[in-house]
């Protein structure tokens, strides 16, 4: 299934978010915005809550105090939002 990633990344540098993003074999663009980083991408997987674990995972091997608030649109317009590990809520379009 493919899904569309909005996030904003914090306590992190753009380097790793896009060593992250190329280990999900996402395609998209990182740009500072503030204190953190916002992220968009699109990105093939099984399902929301497996990428968002795949995403934070990797960039917590190096920085383990990054945050994550993630939404993760699927083809299907469901969006699932999480914040770090845990998700918060589903909307579908």
């Amino acid at each position: 299934m493919k899904f569309k990633l909005k996030a904003r990344v914090n306590r992190s540098d753009v380097e790793v978010i896009q060593q992250a993003l190329k280990q999900l074999a996402a395609k998209g663009s990182v740009r500072k915005e503030g204190d953190g980083f916002l992220v968009e991408a699109e990105v093939e997987g099984a399902g929301a809550r497996e990428l968002n674990r795949a995403l934070l995972s990797c960039l917590r091997r190096v920085e383990k105090r990054t945050t994550l608030r993630a939404e993760w649109t699927s083809s299907e317009n469901v969006t699932e939002k999480f914040f770090d590990y845990a998700l918060k809520k589903t909307v579908k379009n």
